[in-house]
């Protein structure tokens, strides 16, 4: 199982090796496609590939999230391979709201190198600044975690992508959510309903399996009401430029945002 995408993987590296190829991504600029082939990398990372490519691709991390809801790089993979409609929804719907707009003219990333960690600690309690540095720290992540998009074939969409994943952590702590399993889930529940990825519906309905029986009664009975709940109150939460709202208060936003407390506290269960 573990091994199951590697030929696919290689194979793909390989086409960056084939002659008559563009430069590597990472040395080109952004490019917009003139037509609905794929000609060669649109931004840095990127990897053209096919559609029987992008299907292998889909059916293997697909397997692989679902048996190590950790590799994070299969969860990714997913994400990119079968989103490409409902990227155009979110990207659509990013352009007819001026914050949103606004992040994708100015594309903003969030990683330790964007970051002021030093002001973001000197925020005051309870502010989203400190929140979020609160839950990097305690729950021990980092955002240069988050993989770069690879296989989406339109430089704009595949900005849209990298922003939710990079805003993911966000997610947890707007939800008040710790990153065990059980928290995972509840966060992708969340994501499903906001975004309609299929990789978060498949993570919300498949997650579960791996959760002990009394966590998966209050995941049932508490936590996923709750969370659908919270997804389709909310605005779409990738029109939020969270870089120009550190000083806001956490709980203001989450006033803003029609995001209710957690029903329960769920760190220790999983």
């Amino acid at each position: 199982m573990a091994t199951l995408l590697s030929p696919v993987l290689r194979r793909l590296r390989g086409l960056r090796r084939l002659p008559g190829l563009p430069r590597l991504a990472a040395e080109m600029p952004l490019r917009a496609r003139s037509d609905g082939a794929v000609a060669g990398p649109l931004y840095s990372h990127h990897i053209p590939t096919s559609p029987l490519q992008k299907a292998l691709l889909a059916a293997g991390s697909a397997a692989m999230a679902l048996y190590d809801p950790y590799r994070h790089d299969m969860v990714a993979v997913l994400g990119e391979t079968t989103g490409h409609r409902t990227l155009k929804v979110l990207r659509d719907r990013m352009r007819r709201d001026p914050e949103g707009a606004q992040i994708l003219q100015e594309r903003p990333r969030i990683s330790t190198s964007t970051l002021d960690l030093g002001k973001l600690q000197s925020l005051p309690e309870g502010s989203l600044g400190r929140e979020y540095l609160r839950f990097l720290d305690v729950n021990r992540v980092s955002p240069d975690t988050r993989a770069p998009t690879r296989f989406v074939d339109d430089e704009e969409l595949a900005y849209v992508i990298q922003r939710y994943r990079e805003v993911h952590d966000m997610l947890h702590t707007l939800l008040g959510m710790p990153t065990n399993i059980l928290g995972e889930i509840v966060v992708k529940w969340f994501e499903a309903v906001q975004t309609g990825l299929p990789m978060c519906i498949l993570g919300a309905l498949f997650g579960p399996i791996q959760l002990s029986a009394q966590s998966l009664q209050v995941l049932v009975s508490e936590l996923i009401p709750w969370a659908v709940q919270n997804g389709r109150r909310a605005p779409c939460v990738l029109n939020l430029y969270y870089e120009r709202r550190w000083e806001q208060s956490l709980r203001a936003l989450r006033e803003e945002l029609g995001i209710a407390a957690p029903p329960v506290h769920i760190q220790g269960l999983a």
